[in-house]
């Protein structure tokens, strides 16, 4: 998961191809113990999907702009559309089932 710190870098991610991004904290305990699973989850199910993580509390911009207010939250774009979002509480296995469909669309139109 590439640590991301300019939302113009993070905007240009989002609009080509599929990103999920992770908005967490330093101080954050689900936000470090949430990562490792997400990144797993990611390799394991959707490996062409680009993955970022925005620590709002070194990039307090980034979060405001994508209206995080709270943590954690996940994001996931593909070509530049919002398809899933989740905060504070989920299931990242929910949370994997819902972008399962979403993906599987964008890999067969791309590729």
């Amino acid at each position: 998961m590439h640590t991301v710190t300019e939302l113009d870098i993070l905007e240009q991610m989002k609009a080509e191809g599929a990103l999920f991004i992770l908005f967490g904290g330093e101080h954050c305990n689900v936000c470090h113990t949430l990562r490792p699973q997400l990144t797993s989850l990611l390799d394991e199910h959707f490996p062409d999907m680009r993955a970022a993580y925005v620590d709002c509390e070194l990039s307090p911009e980034i979060c405001a702009q994508h209206s995080v207010f709270s943590l954690p939250v996940v994001k996931v774009y593909i070509d530049g559309m919002l398809i899933a979002e989740d905060a504070r509480a989920f299931s990242p296995g929910e949370l994997m089932l819902r972008i399962e469909r979403p993906y599987a669309i964008w890999k067969e139109n791309s590729g």
